[in-house]
């Protein structure tokens, strides 16, 4: 196997330190719009051959696709932000490569009844493709990240091996992280954050479909494991509610990510006063006025969340909360993954966050390498066993849980 990774930020950087160390591939090329980010994720490696440098722009498809093809490569994996999916998609089906994200295309709220109706859902775009990438025998494997991603696994491993019947299934996103010396200081992408949170959240029911709330809606209290304890969650627009009903028989489908109060009041503020706004704004500058983004100068004037890991205390956990029936008796499980942030500071260097979403996909390419997952098509990580998934998180030193709830 040979990796074009595209995106050599927190996540990108976590990936090669976590691909490193196991021998399933041959080459994996590192490239970003930034050359000197790219050559450094590399130069971390301490001389593994395997790994190169590149400069590419995410968003120019016909280079990302001379890139795929003067390297050989015949994966691309995607750890840019949502802006990038569609084009870093459309390179990968142009050189006939395999194609991995983290998180898939953009949604659009509907017009005229943003909180109530879909528009354009994420994912949409892909999805229209599918059938061509099926009939050119290549795949798409989308949202194999840790949430979307590890929270599908888990929703197919409670289907195949946990019930006969599923009513609900909510994925519960909690943390009890804290950062020295910020009073706000999102662990992940702030433009990723900004995207999920103020857009409309999904909720899926039989019988209705897709539908949407009002951001930050639905608010419950959940009790987190491993000594993170109670945490308030609210309804938040994310890919598992897009996804877990097309491979799964359900009822419901939530996505609740634990904010706290703050958070979500500084996320308000900022929606409040078009800060979260993503077309361009004309600013005076000392040449004339330029124009720039709102939330690119938000994001800027946010410390980069891969840099904050000797700052940060406390773990994460990402998890799938499942009801129904087994053998006749009602049954609630959550399935979860914890990491401490300092056990992965001290193994990899990466922040928990940043290192629990890069973990996933190095899982499944090693999968695809190997021939236990393969497939054709825009398949979600619901289309495959769960099981051989699990079964190599565990081996490779990052095991998960399941409570009886």
């Amino acid at each position: 196997m040979r990796v074009l990774l595209v995106g050599a930020g927190g996540v990108g950087g976590a990936i090669t330190r976590i691909a490193a160390r196991r021998p399933f591939f041959e080459a994996m090329v590192v490239a970003d719009y930034d050359p000197g980010r790219a050559e450094a994720a590399v130069a971390a490696l301490e001389g593994d051959a395997r790994f190169t440098a590149e400069q590419v722009d995410a968003g120019d498809e016909a280079a990302v696709a001379r890139l795929l093809r003067w390297h050989r490569c015949d994966v691309l994996l995607n750890a840019t932000d949502p802006r990038f999916v569609m084009p870093l998609f459309r390179a990968a089906r142009a050189a006939g490569a395999t194609y991995l994200d983290m998180a898939m295309s953009l949604s659009r709220p509907h017009a005229e009844r943003p909180y109530a109706e879909c528009g354009v859902k994420l994912g949409d775009e892909q999805f229209t493709q599918a059938a061509d990438w099926e009939k050119e025998g290549l795949l798409a494997l989308v949202g194999m990240g840790v949430e979307p991603g590890l929270s599908d696994v888990f929703a197919r491993y409670a289907a195949d091996e946990l019930f006969d019947g599923i009513e609900e299934i909510g994925i519960r996103d909690g943390a009890n992280l804290t950062v020295d010396g910020y009073d706000f200081a999102p662990s992940f992408s702030i433009w990723t954050t900004i995207e999920e949170c103020l857009n409309p959240p999904v909720v899926y029911e039989t019988g209705k479909g897709w539908f949407t709330t009002e951001p930050f809606s639905e608010p419950e209290v959940f009790d987190f494991p491993e000594g993170i304890g109670p945490v308030e969650c609210v309804n938040v627009e994310h890919e598992e509610v897009l996804l877990v009903p097309r491979w799964v028989d359900v009822r419901r489908v939530t996505f609740k990510y634990g904010l706290g109060r703050e958070f979500v009041e500084t996320l308000k503020t900022l929606h409040l006063l078009g800060l979260d706004r993503t077309d361009p704004v004309a600013v005076p500058g000392p040449d004339g006025p330029v124009k720039v983004s709102p939330r690119d100068v938000v994001a800027a004037c946010l410390p980069d969340p891969a840099t904050l890991g000797e700052r940060m205390h406390g773990k994460t956990c990402a998890g799938t909360w499942v009801k129904g029936v087994k053998d006749g008796t009602p049954r609630e499980v959550y399935l979860y993954h914890v990491v401490d942030n300092q056990w992965s500071m001290t193994e990899y260097g990466s922040q928990a966050v940043v290192w629990q979403t890069a973990i996933n996909p190095v899982v499944a390419l090693e999968l695809l390498a190997t021939g236990a997952w393969s497939g054709a098509g825009v398949l979600g990580p619901e289309a495959f066993p769960a099981r051989p998934f699990l079964d190599l998180l565990t081996d490779y030193g990052s095991p998960w849980g399941m409570r009886e709830q």
